[in-house]
């Protein structure tokens, strides 16, 4: 903050407004915009792990895996993602604080559900209430990761699924007939090959978790969504920079934020999916076939 920031209420116009855009909340909520983005950059790879894990198993030949890779996808695909979001979040705390009390507290008697209440031993508490606040942000942030991955993996895994199917046959019975294990044949032929076919399902679902960040501020993360509402609402003269409702413009930062984000996205995704087109027998791969210039002429 400026040096002449110290007096608020001595503040008009331009430098009113660099002490009030520059003030310590604000800077909260310009870091928050990296919460979002360390969110996706996280998100991204462990979602199409989970993804990749839920379409080999649904292709498996052994039947437990099938079941479980095709109960995956169809369970995770039919649950509307707030309340998945909302329920999984809180089983899945109370699923690890249940597991540190077995642990802990062996001699404890009380029961631990005590109607809608969920009391175990405070040594199992995640985090301990004597922790420091950017413990329990980091927890509730970890805790929306794996949310986010295994939502997102679900609907990565039908796409995976559907690009593996998308693959000629005919090359894994050529692989096959060159003396290659199916295993071989899957790494070296199937996996390398359904990028193409998986990359347009993969650009919408990239899109869709891109949209689905403001879902952070129901899982109790501080987000931009979160600071756009705080900061934009009414403030009184109770507070060291006054101002009216603005959160319209806030929201509307959020929405030129978004905006520019997805088009970045856009761009990339189409350049990653020219490379991985060219070579193949596409309608893509095709096309740039086609585009390409001519060699010279014998």
């Amino acid at each position: 903050m400026f040096e002449y920031c110290s007096d608020p209420s001595a503040l008009d116009g331009a430098r009113w407004l660099s002490c009030y855009l520059t003030n310590g909340v604000h800077l909260r909520f310009y870091s928050s915009f990296g919460t979002v983005l360390l969110l996706l950059a996280i998100t991204a790879p462990l979602a199409l792990a989970f993804g990749f894990l839920g379409a080999a198993a649904s292709r498996s030949g052994v039947a437990p895996l099938r079941w479980s890779g095709k109960t995956y996808t169809s369970m995770v695909r039919g649950v509307p993602d707030i309340v998945f979001f909302l329920f999984f979040v809180i089983a899945l705390d109370q699923a690890f604080e249940w597991t540190r009390h077995q642990a802990l507290c062996p001699g404890w008697d009380a029961p631990i559900r005590q109607g809608a209440e969920f009391n175990v031993c405070p040594e199992a508490k995640l985090p301990r209430s004597s922790s420091p606040q950017a413990w329990h942000e980091a927890y509730n942030f970890s805790l929306a990761i794996v949310t986010f991955a295994i939502v997102f993996g679900a609907f990565a895994a039908n796409v995976l699924y559907g690009a593996m199917r998308a693959v000629p046959r005919a090359q894994m019975e050529t692989a096959a007939a060159y003396g290659m294990t199916e295993r071989q044949a899957f790494r070296r032929i199937l996996v390398p090959q359904m990028w193409v076919y998986a990359l347009p399902g993969l650009s919408n679902l990239w899109m869709i978790l891109i949209k689905a960040t403001p879902l952070l501020f129901l899982l109790g993360v501080e987000d931009i969504v979160y600071w756009a509402r705080e900061i934009g609402g009414s403030k009184t003269s109770a507070f060291s920079y006054p101002h009216p409702d603005w959160r319209i413009w806030y929201f509307s930062g959020l929405l030129v934020f978004y905006l520019i984000f997805t088009k970045i996205s856009e761009i990339v995704l189409a350049r990653l999916t020219a490379r991985l087109s060219a070579g193949q027998a596409t309608a893509e791969g095709e096309r740039l076939r086609r585009a390409a210039p001519a060699g010279p002429a014998a």
